[in-house]
């Protein structure tokens, strides 16, 4: 069997890593190697790494702590933990995997925490969740997401580019605003600007939902949790929230949501690949610096 290929490139100027805050927050991994393994592929899989270099991923790469993985258009990606959790990326998403530490004879070391940026995601509870369901979490932009042993799915819309441009120069205005009478900074509320949630839809986007997280829980139950307080799903349920300040909210039905990888990928069998082509036996592993 042909053994994988591996390559080193040069890094273009203009292929730069967007770092999401929160991530830089975070400290140094303590644990040391893979934390899971692609299994399915149907496109290109992006792992890029905390000293900036990037690598092209295949079926059977492995995943580590701290890596972003980046899912390109029409990309559907199944990732195995070492828990034998399991996440499947949908296209155009982003996941940080911030920590991720998982030992069968030490639960008290159980650690896994996730960061959706972007896109959206199907998630698999494994032995960590089910034993240690408190030591799971997973940041969004508008909610943290903890479980009680389940399968769901999670699916964060941005705002458009004018909607955020509009809040920040709001922000920026309340942060500059003074009392008259005491020269002195007062806090104005930012709710004088249309919710982030009512900004228009983006022309030729393929969903016309409202900015947001939303999300659907299959098995179990989960909760979501920002500013504006806590909300549990459970099995059959869908929820939404728009903003970290805003709280979390059952919807009465489906609002859109839609998860549909190649159906190889409910086999197990770990037979599609991107750009290696079957079997995976051409597969490249790229390290672009």
């Amino acid at each position: 069997m042909n053994q994988p290929q591996r390559c080193i490139a040069t890094k273009p100027p203009l292929f730069t890593t967007a770092l999401f805050a929160a991530a830089l927050l975070g400290t140094a991994p303590a644990w040391a190697g893979p934390v899971g393994t692609v299994v399915n592929l149907s496109g290109a899989l992006l792992a890029k790494k905390a000293d900036g270099t990037a690598k092209v991923l295949s079926v059977k790469s492995s995943v580590e702590q701290g890596d972003m993985l980046v899912s390109e258009k029409d990309t559907y990606a199944r990732i195995r933990f070492i828990d034998n959790s399991e996440i499947t990326l949908r296209p155009n998403s982003q996941l940080k995997i911030d920590n991720f530490s998982f030992e069968e004879d030490k639960p008290e070391q159980d650690n896994a925490a996730f960061n959706l940026v972007k896109g959206g995601l199907r998630a698999v509870t494994g032995t960590l969740g089910k034993r240690n369901k408190e030591k799971f979490g997973m940041n969004t932009p508008t909610a943290t997401i903890g479980i009680r042993g389940t399968i769901f799915i999670a699916e964060y819309i941005a705002p458009s580019e004018a909607a955020l441009a509009a809040y920040g120069m709001a922000s920026v205005a309340a942060a500059s605003y003074t009392d008259a009478r005491s020269d002195m900074p007062m806090a104005v509320p930012l709710q004088v600007l249309p919710p982030l949630a009512q900004a228009p839809a983006v022309p030729g986007a393929s969903s016309s939902r409202a900015p947001g997280l939303y999300v659907q829980v299959l098995d179990g139950m989960i909760h979501l949790t920002n500013q504006g307080g806590t909300q549990n799903f459970a099995a059959g349920q869908f929820g939404y929230t728009p903003s970290f300040s805003q709280p979390p909210v059952i919807l009465p039905s489906n609002p859109g949501i839609q998860f549909t990888p190649p159906p190889a990928f409910s086999t197990g069998s770990g037979s599609q690949t991107g750009s290696g082509g079957p079997g995976g036996s051409d597969a490249v592993d790229c390290v672009v610096r």
